[in-house]
């Protein structure tokens, strides 16, 4: 729960690198996210290549962070492992949310900056990073410890809350 309320979208960042130990561990919460018909149709594609994360902007007008970010992990879904046509974004959507808790728990920041179903992100990302066509690059997100400072917020809203019938 305290991961929860604490997670916040950290766009600035220390250049203290993440040990391999960590992004491991970041990875493996990833990867034990819920999935349609257990499919997991996840790849990750870790970004700590300096050239490589400067590159990211050009391609996707709101990940300037990654200027600053020691690392990225580009969550991706893979078409041929697909058994629900159309969940994979679900599934990829669940390893998301799970890095971001889990980066919050060790004490690091990060941001989900969206690239599926904008074409013109997936196209450059697939292109940069040499992405097969039956992989779809869904979400990036920039990682490290934070250089800035955000209060947990509170977004419980009781009017949005139906009983059995809207």
């Amino acid at each position: 729960m305290k991961a929860i309320f604490e997670r916040r979208s950290i766009r600035k960042y220390k250049p203290d690198p993440l040990t391999e130990e960590t992004i491991r561990e970041i990875l493996e919460a990833a990867m034990a996210a819920p999935s349609a018909g257990n499919e997991q149709p996840w790849e990750f594609i870790v970004i700590n290549n300096r050239t490589v994360l400067n590159e990211i902007p050009k391609i996707h007008p709101h990940a300037s962070m990654t200027k600053e970010a020691p690392v990225a992990i580009l969550v991706c879904g893979n078409l041929k492992k697909e058994v629900h046509k159309d969940l994979w974004p679900q599934d990829c959507a669940a390893a998301v949310e799970n890095i971001l808790l889990t980066v919050t728990d060790k004490g690091l920041g990060a941001v989900w900056t969206a690239v599926y179903p904008r074409e013109e992100r997936v196209a450059g990302m697939r292109k940069l990073l040499n992405i097969p066509e039956h992989v779809v690059p869904f979400a990036l997100i920039p990682i490290g410890y934070p250089a800035e400072e955000k209060p947990p917020i509170k977004r419980f809203d009781a009017a949005r809350i139906h009983y059995n019938k809207w």
